[in-house]
């Protein structure tokens, strides 16, 4: 190569080099604020796209799926709750017509209990509302010894919504367990559906990292609970959720 095709080359290297790592620098921003109020006209062409869905997202979400006798209500002095023990019998009941070997299950934590069901028509709104978030339902073969970390974890939080569990609380400790009806066996392993929420430690729940098996139900909670009232509506029955004693506390 010649010294003239060498400079040639440097030059061109150049350039590139330059225009590669030029850096720019903002000289000049507008900023305008749009304020979004009453006070703006109605946009006609805006209703008019979105009103059909919206008639038909509000006609589905106020269809009455059934009816409850009582108020289904989170606040409780014991450490079990109406909604509670409505939302975990709901979801017991759902799961085991997939899986009728479950023991017990652990659907949700007391912070997840989003509203209260007032006496009388339960909507697919209530439901929604109730339980608004996509949780699917996770169904664990335990090891005794995690079963029971799960079952001290739901005692030290003072109680949390479970059914096919019962046991009394002696401080932040659990008692005289019984699942499924039967004594707790520390040796014997156990199945237990938790929510995927619960499964992956929400709520810094325990018990669950190192199951013997894991299997997703192909359920969300949500849909357990909106079968569930739908197919007591079916059978001519009214929700009449109560406190039964499965939590106890002394």
């Amino acid at each position: 190569m010649t010294v003239k095709n060498k400079i040639y080359s440097l030059a061109i290297s150049l350039v590139l080099f330059v225009s590669c790592t030029t850096q720019y620098a903002v000289v000049k921003s507008n900023r305008e604020e749009q304020n979004i109020n009453s006070s703006l006209p109605v946009d006609s062409s805006i209703i008019k796209t979105y009103m059909p869905y919206k008639v038909k997202v509000e006609a589905e979400m106020n269809e009455v799926i059934g009816y409850t006798d009582v108020l289904l209500a989170k606040s409780s002095t014991v450490p079990e709750s109406v909604l509670g023990n409505f939302f975990a019998d709901a979801v017991f009941n759902q799961a085991r017509k997939i899986e009728p070997k479950i023991d017990f299950v652990f659907p949700t934590t007391t912070g997840g209990l989003r509203n209260d069901i007032a006496k009388g028509p339960i909507t697919v709104s209530s439901i929604f509302e109730l339980m608004p978030f996509e949780n699917q339902l996770v169904l664990f073969n335990l090891k005794g010894e995690d079963a029971l970390k799960v079952i001290t974890y739901v005692a030290g939080r003072g109680g949390q919504p479970v059914s096919g569990l019962r046991f009394n609380i002696k401080d932040r400790m659990p008692q005289n367990i019984i699942v499924n009806g039967k004594p707790f066996d520390v040796t014997k392993s156990y199945w237990v559906v938790a929510s995927d929420y619960i499964a992956s430690g929400g709520d810094d729940a325990v018990g669950f990292a190192t199951p013997i098996s894991r299997k997703n139900m192909g359920l969300l909670v949500r849909d357990a609970l909106l079968k569930e009232v739908k197919e007591t509506q079916a059978a001519g029955n009214k929700i009449n959720a109560k406190l039964d004693g499965r939590i106890t506390k002394n």
